[in-house]
């Protein structure tokens, strides 16, 4: 057997021939067939891991972009929640003042809040004592028909200014200048509208209102309103003057109930702070019956209290 090849190599030098063993042959041709073996693997193993690379920087991208976007979403809901915390607060704060305020009204009404009471179960009960307030008030005089400089004659036995006899005075005078405006004090009809020659009122209105009150204006100037029209609380019905039996420019303001003169004076200070102040002065009055027939009475659109109202009830606190 022959285990030898020669390989000849042909150059310039001639020709030279060398005598490989077998085995030797062998050996080369696994050594060249390992090293393709190993560069395809390289080249795959590269293709592979460019391919993986590839595939995981898109991952990475995508899982940024989400990330970014859940980011975004995060301080979104971060100031949303931010925002509801400050509103939270505010809106609290509005409540707070809510029911700061709604108590004060029900101190002023004489309500006793409970605390099981929900503010709207609250303030509900406020509105319907706060109407009926209303509908007494609109019906019943309240507050001063004149802007209120104070009294110069209150009501009760006195010297008449001009007979200097002893005689009961039925209402009060308010001080008040010629020509200052005159406003009614409560809903009514004009029952009366002139001179009222029987007594020393001059120039007289006279207003009847509901549940048997009346109210009086006397020593007038100029009378703007006809007997049997209806007038509404804060009309203007006549400017002052020193007609009849008077000693000088001022109104008198009389209030009677059942044709019984009462102290116009605690009407005249009568205003939603010192609401249950007249029940006490007055208990001639059947308040109890009057409340009770007005319970279910609301007035739709109650006048607001005379601005010279608050001058007098301002100066019966002082």
């Amino acid at each position: 057997m022959n285990n030898h090849f020669t390989i000849t190599i042909n150059d310039d030098n001639g020709v030279r021939q060398f005598n490989l063993h077998q085995i030797m042959k062998k050996a080369i041709l696994y050594v060249i067939f390992f090293g393709g073996a190993v560069t395809l693997i390289a080249v795959g193993t590269i293709l592979y891991l460019n391919y993986a690379v590839d595939a995981i920087e898109q991952k990475r991208q995508t899982m940024q972009k989400a990330y970014m976007l859940q980011k975004e979403k995060n301080q979104a809901l971060d100031d949303s929640i931010k925002q509801t915390h400050l509103s939270l607060i505010e809106k609290k704060k509005k409540l707070d003042e809510v029911s700061q305020t709604l108590s004060e009204i029900e101190t002023l009404i004489g309500l006793a809040p409970q605390e099981e009471m929900t503010l709207e179960q609250r303030a509900d009960i406020t509105k319907l004592n706060s109407e009926h307030m209303a509908t007494l008030m609109q019906f019943i005089p309240s507050g001063s028909p004149v802007e209120y400089n104070g009294v110069t004659s209150g009501f009760g036995y006195r010297i008449h200014p001009t007979l200097n006899t002893n005689e009961f005075h039925a209402g009060v005078d308010l001080k008040a200048s010629m020509n200052t405006s005159v406003y009614a004090t409560a809903d009514g009809i004009v029952e009366w509208s002139g001179l009222h020659q029987k007594s020393g009122y001059g120039n007289l209105i006279i207003l009847q209102h509901n549940y048997g009150f009346r109210s009086y204006f006397g020593h007038l100037n100029k009378i703007l309103v006809e007997s049997g029209k209806f007038v509404k609380k804060g009309d203007l019905i006549a400017y002052t003057g020193n007609t009849g039996m008077s000693s000088g420019p001022h109104l008198h303001y009389e209030i009677r109930f059942v044709q019984r003169a009462v102290d116009s004076l605690g009407f005249v200070q009568w205003s939603v702070k010192n609401y249950k102040d007249i029940f006490k002065k007055e208990k001639q009055i059947p308040w109890q019956s009057l409340i009770n027939a007005t319970a279910h009475i609301k007035v739709p659109q109650p006048t607001q209290t005379l601005p010279s109202s608050q001058l007098a009830l301002q100066s019966q606190e002082r």
